[in-house]
């Protein structure tokens, strides 16, 4: 009875391994045939079976030429359903990216828009500080502390003036003090 239990459980994982799909096409199968077991990947095994069917025809058993001929049309089902499932994901995985390619193309494109509108905004902030008329439209307050300070202009050095003679009359020497450069009415 443990014998059967044992037997019973490997079968049931063997077809499920079978089912999950795996890579048929480089897969390696023990097939039963009418000879025995032939043993390799699914196109090893039409090969074989196709062979076996040629040695039958030339024997003259169209009844084990027939069952070799049925055993690889298995197979080669097999191999071409495999082959399908194969092809349709490939098709799957190139449509979905084509679909990301898509998509990053769609996300740079918007990135070098963005990109261009800040560096117009940019340009149009610089424009703006540069120009104070757009800056009494923007409904700013102009404070002492926004505006550029005045640059001043050099210190000059008092000239050092000769002394006056001590023949010049009072008025000159008068005149000289009053720090007035112009010249004085006529009284």
């Amino acid at each position: 009875m443990k014998s059967s239990r044992s037997r019973s459980r490997s079968k049931g994982n063997r077809n499920r391994s079978n089912n999950q799909g795996g890579n048929v096409v480089n897969r390696v199968f023990d097939s039963s045939g009418p000879e025995g077991k032939v043993r390799g990947t699914p196109q090893q095994i039409i090969e074989k079976y196709n062979q076996l069917t040629r040695d039958a025809q030339l024997s003259n058993d169209r009844v084990a030429a027939e069952n070799f001929q049925q055993h690889a049309e298995h197979y080669t089902r097999m191999l071409s359903e495999a082959q399908r499932e194969i092809d349709a994901r490939r098709e799957e995985q190139e449509r979905q990216n084509r679909e990301r390619q898509a998509e990053r193309d769609r996300e740079r494109a918007e990135r070098q828009e963005r990109e261009a509108a800040n560096a117009a905004a940019a340009a149009e902030q610089q424009q703006a500080t540069e120009t104070p008329e757009q800056e009494a439209d923007s409904g700013l307050v102009e404070t002492p502390e926004s505006q550029p300070k005045p640059k001043r202009a050099p210190r000059r050095k008092p000239r050092a003036k000769p002394a006056p003679a001590a023949e010049e009359s009072g008025e000159a020497a008068s005149s000289s003090s009053d720090g007035d450069d112009a010249p004085k009415a006529a009284e």
